[in-house]
């Protein structure tokens, strides 16, 4: 008698193990248990070592600010931005791994390409960002505090067709970013876009 209600125990004792197990599996899991560097590793391909891009057209990503990193990510995965492959790859991530990936590529350091300019473009550039851009990209387009992503040294292949993105309206911008920007094409037109491309392909001097 004893052993029967032992085993009935056991049994019943495994079927609710059993139950819970398929809840748990039920619910997608916050992190797969791959760390940071892990996860930011799949990166590396297009992104390059650290976030710091070979490029042509592919924008480095080490050094940019951690709320930047995770609303453009959003976007991608939301279908609000428009991409090529970024779609696919940021619906394979959970919020928490984002997260923990925007924090990591925040504290690499911003690796600036070197690439070619034309010094007289460059010089009107940084009066037209003066102008137009430093109040959201501050200290010439250095800086990742404003949370609007880094300018200065990206690579221009990138900012071109991002660029193309936002004037087509395949990406949405914000207030005043739409406001600075049809104020320059009304008085520079594409000319002032090229003068801040040079600009910005110098790097920091």
């Amino acid at each position: 008698m004893a052993y029967n209600n032992l085993k009935k125990a056991l049994i019943g004792a495994l079927v609710l193990s059993a139950s819970s197990a398929a809840f748990a599996a039920d619910k997608k899991p916050l992190m797969t248990g791959a760390s940071a560097g892990m996860l930011a590793n799949t990166c590396a391909g297009c992104h390059g070592t650290n976030g710091a891009s070979a490029g042509p057209a592919t924008p480095s990503i080490g050094g940019i600010s951690a709320v930047y990193f995770e609303e453009v990510m959003a976007g991608f995965k939301d279908g609000s931005i428009k991409s090529t492959i970024m779609q696919r790859i940021a619906k394979g991530y959970s919020e928490d791994e984002i997260k923990a990936m925007a924090e990591l590529f925040s504290k690499q350091p911003f690796v600036m390409a070197k690439q070619s300019f034309d010094a007289d473009k460059a010089k009107k550039g940084a009066k037209l960002h003066d102008k137009y851009c430093e109040k959201c990209h501050a200290e010439n387009g250095t800086s990742a505090e404003d949370d609007s992503g880094i300018l200065m040294g990206q690579l221009t292949p990138y900012l071109h067709y991002t660029m193309t993105d936002y004037k087509a309206g395949d990406r949405e911008m914000t207030k005043k970013m739409k406001k600075k920007v049809n104020q320059m094409i009304k008085k520079e037109g594409d000319a002032g876009f090229d003068a801040l491309l040079n600009f910005y392909a110098q790097g920091k001097q």
